[in-house]
């Protein structure tokens, strides 16, 4: 699969909550992505050397990509600004996807920002599924659009909306069940996946979430731990831009 860089145009944007924006792109990424996969937005300001990455939400056609983000930063702020018909340079498609795996119910888990890959893994993936949405608060968004395409189930860590505590809560306490587990979040709540997977003896993959230079993995700036020796640093560490986004829990060291 080939990456593009390319100078895009915003479709549209639509500002979710006080700070969660959602943009449409037209580009040709979207011809090529896949769900877990992200892409790098460089800002305008020369000043800012390094892209964002920026998970995919979902893709529409061959040439329309989206992208949910939460303002975080000054270069985040700045893509908050840009209107329909403004250009973006972004690299992509980046990383490795979720592998689709349609042969039992599956439980669909995301956290935070790590929600909106969630949405494409959700419209791919023909089987049934439970979908875990992890929110701060009863600020929630995305889980209309992912309850067209399973059953969902939210957790806020002040109970303001659905079952008060994590998703790992949630799910004990609802009786989910299923056969394949992927999760997307902050590592805390991977942490927890991984230890829930481990000992249901359910096959799991994680999206892991990192600050990332280069996004290429050339710098070696976004390293986890990995279980077996890393065939480029020969050393026990996975890029997580490069090997990943995506590994199989049994991969990584959480």
């Amino acid at each position: 699969m080939s990456k593009v860089k390319e100078t895009a145009v915003i479709i549209s944007q639509d500002k979710l909550t006080e700070d969660i924006y959602s943009m449409w792109i037209n580009t040709r990424i979207a011809n090529e992505a896949v769900p877990g996969q992200f892409v790098s937005v460089y800002t305008k300001d020369k000043t800012r050397l390094l892209p964002r990455p920026i998970s995919i939400c979902e893709t529409w056609g061959s040439h329309s990509l989206r992208i949910v983000y939460r303002i975080a930063g000054e270069g985040t702020k700045e893509f908050s600004t840009y209107k329909a018909g403004d250009s973006i340079d972004i690299l992509g498609p980046l990383g490795n996807g979720f592998p689709l795996k349609n042969d039992g119910p599956a439980i669909l888990i995301g956290g935070g920002i790590g929600i909106p890959p969630m949405l494409e893994l959700a419209k791919r993936l023909d089987c049934d599924k439970t979908i875990v949405l992890g929110y701060r608060n009863a600020e929630t968004f995305l889980d209309k659009e992912l309850e067209e395409h399973g059953r969902i189930v939210i957790a806020t860590d002040d109970g303001s909306a659905g079952i008060k505590g994590n998703v790992i809560d949630a799910i004990n306490r609802t009786g989910i069940s299923g056969s394949i587990i992927y999760a997307c979040g902050p590592t805390p709540m991977l942490k927890g996946v991984k230890a829930y997977a481990l000992g249901q003896g359910i096959e799991a993959y994680i999206s892991m979430e990192e600050r990332m230079a280069c996004g290429v993995g050339a710098c070696l700036g976004c390293v986890c731990e990995s279980v077996k020796t890393d065939d480029h640093s020969k050393v026990n560490n996975k890029r997580i831009c490069k090997d990943g986004p995506v590994f199989h829990v049994s991969e990584v060291v959480l």
